[in-house]
């Protein structure tokens, strides 16, 4: 998601989405039924926003590289001859980075992923748990439960409808810096953006303002299920690894469960995530557009010229991300939420 995310995310993370979390009461409502685990801390909602900003902008740093490997894989087939591409090599292309731009490159646009990603994973967290709150509150009076937890398929219901509203919030507010982090990270030897603001400058001149929102549809129809897919898998792990086994480390927890919703996650959406990426580099550069069908059209494009494997172009270096790119978000915002734990609230 983006990792994102994606996660990917981004992917979102991906999500990236990216950048999602907890069952705090889930776990207070349910402790008279578990061997007592350690409490889950409260915070606040300016430390929440810090510990989710902060876990993304440190996850998606680490795992800078890979990222920059995936989106230059994914964007392979958009203006060269496909017949003559080579099989993807993580191998060779790292070392061609390195022999024609220096070691530095692979960080090519992590400032603006930064940029990006601190107020998104931010805004992601904090939507996650405001749409979580008010629809356990909708589920249980339309149950008829009172104050009593909802049920089971309940909790995981909440958890993906809330994760996926919360990732199109944080998508739909951060986009034209997304767009801007895909082109600075697409860009090789030949440099057209020299930064964040002449990038967003030359967009705004060469295309308009909406070019900053190219793609914009796939990013929503994709980070949706996406961090949707992130959250309820993670949260469905932890919830039964604590009820199993409350002793274990809440971080090695966190980091376990994170890693395999991430994989799920991104398995998932990796083809919406290629998409994505092509339309937001139509036009980059003064280069000539190559899909004009809008996304299906793009889908059927990549189809009939790539076959299906074109559509997880890429997804090798997202798997090697995500795993430790999601497990760092959701191991980082834990620990961070405990350190905070002691701040007032706001």
């Amino acid at each position: 998601m983006e990792a994102r995310v994606g996660m990917s995310a981004g992917h979102g993370g991906v999500v990236d989405g990216s950048a999602r979390k907890f069952l705090q009461q889930q776990q207070q409502q349910h402790s008279h039924q578990q061997p007592q685990p350690q409490p889950v801390p409260q915070i606040g909602t300016v430390p929440q926003l810090l510990a989710g900003g902060i876990a993304g902008a440190f996850s998606k740093t680490c795992t800078a590289p890979l990222a920059r490997l995936t989106i230059l894989f994914q964007v392979q087939g958009m203006h060269a001859d496909v017949a003559v591409l080579s099989k993807p090599s993580i191998g060779r292309e790292a070392l061609r980075i390195v022999n024609e731009e220096g070691f530095r490159a692979f960080w090519k646009g992590n400032l603006v992923t930064i940029a990006h990603r601190l107020p998104y994973t931010a805004v992601n967290f904090y939507a996650y748990e405001q749409y979580k709150s008010v629809m356990s509150c909708l589920l249980k009076s339309f149950l008829g439960q009172g104050g009593r937890s909802v049920n089971a398929s309940g909790d995981i219901f909440v958890h993906f409808v809330g994760g996926g509203l919360a990732g199109i919030t944080a998508a739909s507010a951060t986009y034209p810096l997304d767009l801007v982090r895909t082109r600075l990270a697409a860009q090789r030897s030949a440099i057209y953006y020299r930064g964040i603001g002449h990038a967003l400058q030359t967009i705004c001149r060469d295309e308009g303002v909406f070019g900053l929102y190219k793609g914009l549809g796939a990013t929503l129809l994709g980070v949706g299920p996406s961090i949707a897919i992130s959250f309820s898998v993670y949260e469905s792990l932890r919830s039964y690894w604590r009820s199993q086994r409350p002793n274990d480390s809440a971080v090695m927890v966190s980091l376990a469960c994170g890693s395999f919703s991430g994989i799920a996650s991104s398995t998932a959406t990796f083809p919406l995530d290629l998409v994505r990426r092509r339309m937001q580099l139509e036009g980059a550069g003064g280069r000539a557009r190559v899909y004009k069908t809008g996304l299906f059209g793009t889908f059927g494009h990549i189809m009939r010229s790539e076959g299906l494997r074109g559509l997880y172009r890429g997804i090798l270096p997202e798997y090697y991300k995500v795993v430790p790119g999601v497990g760092i978000v959701f191991m980082t915002y834990e620990t961070l939420k405990k350190l905070l734990s002691d701040l007032p609230s706001f």
